[in-house]
């Protein structure tokens, strides 16, 4: 059988022309397969983590020791999904607080790459190398585990957004039955 882009290529839901290595903040949200609640449940609006949630959250915080040009923000990891905050720095180090950064212009600017292997300090080696640890861990303790194959991210702009982003980010658990994320909530909506 021959390849036929047309049908064959998933579109992307990266933002055209965007170099993801760039210094900014980045509100990213990665969720299992099949929204199934593998890390935990909600409990009176807070997050109890299952064995698998700890890993999940413990690689998270982990993230920092495998990528010196990161930052971490507000994060949580939620009953079938994680979302934080990732800030990429510059590699001389960043002394601009975070939210105050300015996305560059991305009128008449080139992808930076059309194949071959991702930057090492891309947003999406940090999301693919936290997904990997994630899923080698449970693994070996023995659990059916699975994501998303993609992940969504949004480029965050200024402190306005930012402040916003992190609200929302810390009160997700206590926003659960509301939550689009919330498989129980897609059940009885039907």
């Amino acid at each position: 059988m021959s390849f036929n882009k047309k049908i064959q290529t998933r579109k992307t839901i990266r933002l055209k022309g965007y170099d993801y290595t760039h210094a900014a903040a980045y509100f990213v949200t990665i969720c299992t397969r099949d929204q199934a609640c593998y890390f935990g449940d909600i409990i009176n609006g807070e997050m109890k983590l299952s064995v698998m949630g700890r890993i999940a959250d413990q690689c998270w915080n982990d993230i920092l020791n495998h990528f010196s040009n990161v930052q971490l923000d507000e994060y949580r990891v939620m009953p079938n999904h994680a979302h934080g905050i990732i800030v990429i720095t510059n590699a001389e180090g960043d002394d601009q607080p975070v939210g105050t950064r300015q996305v560059v212009s991305l009128h008449n600017e080139k992808p930076t790459r059309k194949f071959g292997p991702l930057p090492s300090k891309s947003l999406h080696t940090i999301i693919g190398s936290y997904k990997s640890a994630v899923t080698k861990l449970i693994h070996r303790k023995g659990y059916r585990f699975g994501w998303q194959s993609r992940f969504h991210d949004h480029i965050i702009r200024n402190q306005k957004e930012l402040d916003r982003i992190r609200a929302y980010i810390h009160d997700n658990p206590a926003k659960w039955d509301l939550d689009k994320e919330n498989p129980r909530r897609a059940t009885e909506k039907r």
